[in-house]
């Protein structure tokens, strides 16, 4: 049982109750279930909350990159080669990717 009391309250015999302490309380199991599925319930939508607020953060920055690769368009190439140079060397690999006709003509006439 919970009991409830309040600071400077007498009670029989004149007796002043300044605390009153519950030290082992009994909950049936079907209660215990319902609490602790309550509080996973709580859990979860807090848990979910965060991951929005994160996939939000998420993209807001990428729309702040694409505003600035959208300035220049060598900024895409370099982040294009950036991104396959970081493949590369995660994989430890080598990647090979074709070129123009155009540029390999500019070499051959060395």
């Amino acid at each position: 049982a919970v009991v409830s009391t309040q600071s400077g309250h007498y009670g029989r015999g004149g007796v002043l109750v300044e605390r009153v302490e519950v030290k082992d309380v009994r909950l049936p199991q079907n209660l215990q279930r319902a609490m602790a599925a309550e509080a996973e319930a709580h859990r979860d939508a807090k848990a979910k909350v965060i991951a929005a607020e994160g996939e939000l953060n998420a993209s807001k920055a990428l729309k702040e990159a694409a505003d600035v690769i959208a300035e220049s368009p060598a900024a895409l190439q370099l982040r294009y080669l950036q991104t396959l140079s970081a493949i590369a060397a995660e994989r430890n690999s080598t990647i090979l990717f074709p070129m123009p006709i155009d540029m390999m003509k500019a070499f051959a006439g060395r």
